[in-house]
């Protein structure tokens, strides 16, 4: 059997035409069996087939060996979490995150949680998963299942594989590690420096509805003054409001009209699976991600000045400065978070940021996590007695960027060579730590082109000149795009 839903860094497909739970069960069996795991965490959002998926996915690790440990419905940091909290040799979580609702598929971690990607496994677990005779995936499908479940039942979530046939194996276990998730939360601040905060967040009707309510409980118990005002705040499948993606600006005005109606001194939205978080200031305006690396840099400098420090080369200017002024070490890895989580751990670094709002943490096994960045920025808000615009605004004035802009080509090579071309030999500086990134004094950008469609993604900054930025970003497009 061909299986066509494993990506470089990830398993994704449209749900019935390259993932259901015969190729579920087929890539939990070859996980086990690749790994020689003995015991395994599931997790899986809030999609209506996340959970057939995830017992299908369970039905296929018993039979590869392993002990399975379900946390029931999770964000993919939760099985970060539990993975190097209960020292077992792996964790899956059942997600598509942010893409559309007739898709999902799957994030895989070996132990420690060390990421499993193209590199380090998964397209052997891909082979192996095509290997077994259809024949017998039928019947042990069959041997978990009261009864076989139709393809409408299916997406409705309701699958054929049932927790109570998982549990006469003996092999299957459910657990919560939802207490010792939020300690460890909480680790990352100083509850002390909490002054009155007023927090707009926006679940988006994904899983971290569950994970900030437990936090909510714990902030009540330990009297740390902050208030939650919810938005799109329940778990729903059906995504009543959209699919939880606030990196598009369309998906955004729920949070910022919400920031400014409740007058909250900030707005956090994330994504399905919680794993990235974005932020608002006060007066309801998006902050991009390159300038929460840059806050969330300082954070840990404020505390431990001699650290190091990773972040990708598409826009940087503003960390590296940060972090030399503070003591730091800044260090370039390459995009991705197989890259930056393998960079980590051979520089110690304590922490690591990406422009597309994922944050690594040392201390959280080298994973992203979407809940340890709106706290640390909490409480840099109290320790610093300033607004978050006023945090950001110095910074936008001191290094403007564009931001990444998508450019949809045919051919996305020929356009790579005009821009290279045109400007590589006058660049003061070359780098081709990922894409192209060219200096030219003031001002630099990045060029890198797609792995996985005919996409082009520029991003252009300066050194305290928003109008050179500007008419750089204007003149490097219309290269790109020319006919």
């Amino acid at each position: 059997m061909q299986i066509s839903c494993f990506k470089a860094y990830d398993i994704r497909g449209k749900l019935l035409e390259q993932l259901d739970e015969n190729v579920a069960y087929r890539i939990g069996r070859a996980y086990a069996e690749f790994l020689n795991a003995e015991n395994v965490v599931v997790g899986g959002d809030v999609r209506h087939t996340s959970a057939p998926l995830k017992l299908a996915l369970s039905a296929g690790l018993i039979d590869g060996g392993a002990n399975v440990i379900d946390l029931g419905m999770t964000g993919t940091e939760e099985i970060y979490f539990a993975t190097k909290h209960l020292g077992v040799d792996g964790g899956i979580e059942v997600t598509a995150s942010h893409n559309p609702i007739d898709y999902n598929g799957m994030k895989l971690v070996k132990s420690e949680s060390r990421p499993i990607s193209g590199d380090t496994g998964l397209f052997a677990i891909k082979d192996l998963a095509e290997c077994y005779e259809q024949e017998i995936v039928d019947q042990r499908l069959a041997h978990y299942s009261e009864e076989r479940a139709t393809d409408e039942a299916f997406l409705k979530g309701k699958g054929s594989v049932t927790s109570q046939k998982l549990a006469e194996s003996e092999k299957y276990s459910q657990k919560s590690c939802m207490q010792d998730y939020v300690d460890h939360m909480l680790s990352y601040i100083e509850l002390n420096n909490i002054k009155p905060l007023k927090l707009v967040v926006n679940a988006g009707n994904g899983a971290a509805g569950d994970a900030l309510d437990n936090i909510e409980e714990r902030f009540k118990a330990l009297n740390v003054p902050i208030e939650f005002i919810k938005v799109h705040h329940q778990p729903d499948g059906d995504f009543p409001n959209g699919i939880p993606n606030p990196l598009l600006p369309e998906s955004r005005a729920d949070t910022a009209d919400a920031v400014i109606a409740n007058k909250a001194d900030m707005g956090i939205a994330w994504d399905g699976d919680f794993d990235r978080c974005f932020m608002f200031d006060e007066k309801g305006e998006f902050v991009e991600g390159y300038y929460i690396v840059g806050l969330l840099a300082k954070a840990f400098l404020d505390k431990d000045a001699d650290s190091k420090i990773i972040y990708d080369p598409r826009v940087y200017w503003n960390t590296e400065d940060i972090v030399k002024t503070a003591g730091g070490t800044p260090i370039k890895s390459k995009t991705g978070h197989a890259f930056i989580k393998e960079r980590m751990r051979k520089e110690d670094a304590v922490y690591g940021g990406e422009m597309s709002a994922h944050h690594y943490f040392r201390d959280f096994a080298y994973c992203d996590s979407g809940m340890i960045p709106w706290l640390l920025v909490a409480e840099l808000l109290c320790t610093s007695d300033q607004a978050l615009s006023e945090l950001v605004k110095q910074r936008i004035a001191a290094f403007p960027s564009s931001g990444e802009i998508n450019s949809v080509l045919e051919d996305a090579d020929a356009a790579l060579e005009r821009v290279i071309a045109k400007y590589q030999p006058f660049a003061e500086v070359v780098d081709d730590t990922d894409g192209v990134g060219l200096e030219f004094g003031n001002w630099r950008f990045n060029l890198r082109k797609s792995n996985t469609e005919p996409v082009i993604r520029l991003n252009v900054e300066s050194s305290g000149d928003i109008a050179l930025m500007e008419q750089k970003t204007e003149e490097l497009l219309e290269v790109i795009r020319a006919k």
